[in-house]
């Protein structure tokens, strides 16, 4: 009995077992093309055993480049069928950056659209994969996912435990590396048993989905939690604020996720005024605080926001701030939902217990990741012996227990909702002839939460400009990290122990100074 109990977590598993409850209603749209929860789960079957015919066993990693597209979802389940753990990957990276990860993870098979087979080949000699598969034609030297599509379905699915990883989602590090949090079937299990628990999914749902799915923003926050409760993914490549107002009248969108960069584009779109919004339920937002008038642009529409905070490594729901909160509680983040915990504790590891005191947001729970793949160490940092998980993000809670994030501990950028680690844009900077020293900084942007600006010292002698900067770094950095904007400087300000005081750069570049 308790290995029955536990099937419905894993992943593969509890999309069969939807297919069996509903398996007429719609699950997936995507150009013009449905597919029913019963073929959904066909395509799933045909895919895993062609995969296991490739020679894919349990534990193995599978891994999907491209943009939004349905065998990003078909691989994630077919891996998850066989007990294998799929890859997403960043299709903004560089060929470098995306060799690392592709080594870092040992990937076998590699799934990719049309648009990133390119890159693909380039860094084709450099990675260990076995099997290169083209998500659509037109690729010389790849496997068809239609072929693969046309074989017999899998006949019997690999048994698989809630504590065996499912995604290896990497993270942009500290150090220049990424690191790749692992995260179970459990872990994804559970986050949706939390949202569901907070927000208002229903079974006649249409999620519009255009936020990446390599992100877990895009992939776990409408998209799976739809699919449980038998609703349908309306699926797009990228977001077009544009598209996005169309495909809402069209299909009747009700829920969509979304950080507040993509809110503000949608509104700035000549057809915002005239776009038909009343199909639109909830707006669950992320990444960043949503300004108050761009809630009350959106609230004279008819339209409610929930806003979270999350992260990879939580999977990501931490905290979550209910609808009927949203004006009252203006850049909160929320409350813990029913499953996890969230503390704060000061820089001596004591536990805050004031209102309005800062401390670094601790989490735990049945959400919270496994580790980072091969990477001990790094666990170890971040996930203390009781199980809380560290997250390096500043905050504080007022008297009613509502959550605010101040800063971060690791002086990580957010901009339009992509993660930028000073550490890694440095690294890449510090290689410039013309450059002394630099320090990279997160600056508040009107149109993308946070610009991301480099201060910098120029060698004597050398004259330094941010198009000629952008140009040295664009090879090596994904266009999202590189500067939006150059300071110079004489002298980077230091502590005594040498450390560069960036709250310092902050505050004096902050004001324009």
């Amino acid at each position: 009995m308790s290995g029955f109990a536990e099937l419905p977590l894993a992943l593969g598993s509890w999309l069969e077992r939807r297919a069996r409850l509903t398996p007429q209603r719609r699950a997936l749209t995507f150009e013009g093309q449905a597919w029913s929860y019963r073929d959904l789960l066909e395509q799933v079957d045909r895919l895993a055993a062609a995969f296991r015919s490739g020679g894919v066993n349990h534990g193995d990693r599978v891994a999907f480049l491209g943009l939004n597209h349905p065998a990003f979802l078909l691989s994630l389940f077919a891996s998850a069928r066989l007990g294998a753990v799929f890859v997403p990957l960043n299709f903004r990276l560089t060929g470098p950056e995306l060799a690392y990860i592709v080594n870092d993870a040992g990937v076998h098979t590699l799934v990719a659209d049309g648009q990133l087979q390119p890159l693909a080949e380039k860094i084709r000699g450099e990675v260990p994969v076995h099997r290169f598969v083209a998500a659509e034609p037109g690729a010389d030297g790849w496997e068809g996912l239609g072929e693969l599509l046309a074989g017999v379905p899998l006949a019997m699915p690999e048994p698989v435990t809630p504590d065996e990883v499912a995604l290896i989602m990497y993270t942009s590090g500290t150090t220049g590396r990424p690191k790749g949090a692992m995260l179970t079937h459990g872990n994804l299990f559970w986050n949706n048993v939390n949202a569901l628990h907070a927000m208002d999914i229903v079974a006649d749902d249409v999620t519009l989905v255009c936020a990446p799915l390599f992100h877990i923003g895009g992939l776990n926050v409408t998209t799976l939690l739809t699919w449980q409760k038998g609703g349908e993914v309306v699926l797009i490549r990228s977001f077009d604020p544009g598209k996005v107002l169309e495909l809402i009248a069209r299909h009747r969108i009700t829920t969509m996720f979304a950080v507040p960069a993509m809110l503000l584009f949608m509104s700035q779109h000549p057809d915002f005024a005239t776009a038909d919004l009343a199909s639109v339920r909830l707006l669950i937002c992320g990444g960043a605080p949503v300004p108050e008038p761009l809630i009350k642009l959106y609230g004279a529409r008819g339209i409610t926001f929930v806003q979270g905070y999350g992260l990879t490594e939580t999977a990501p729901f931490a905290l979550l701030l209910p609808a009927d909160q949203t004006l009252a509680k203006v850049g909160s983040a929320g409350i813990p939902p029913l499953l996890s915990e969230v503390r704060l504790v000061d820089p001596e590891g004591r536990v805050v217990t004031e209102p309005m005191e800062r401390g670094e947001i601790c989490v735990r729970g049945p959400n919270v990741m496994k580790g980072y793949w091969n990477r001990p160490e790094a666990t170890a940092e971040a996930i203390d012996a009781e199980g809380w998980f560290h997250s390096g993000d500043v905050g504080c809670f007022d008297a009613e227990g509502y959550f605010t994030i101040l800063d971060r501990v690791k002086d990580m950028i957010i901009t339009g909702g992509e993660n930028v680690y000073p550490a890694e844009v440095e690294t890449v900077l510090y290689d410039h002839p013309g450059i002394a020293e630099v320090a990279v900084i997160g600056l508040p942007d009107e149109r993308w939460g946070e610009a991301v600006v480099a201060v910098a010292v120029p060698k004597e002698g050398q004259s330094l400009s941010l198009d000629e900067l952008c140009n040295f770094a664009g090879e090596r950095l994904a266009r999202f990290k590189l500067p939006s904007r150059l300071e110079l400087v004489e002298v980077l300000p230091r502590n005594p122990a040498g450390k560069v005081l960036k709250y310092e750069l902050r505050q004096r570049f902050g004001r324009g100074e």
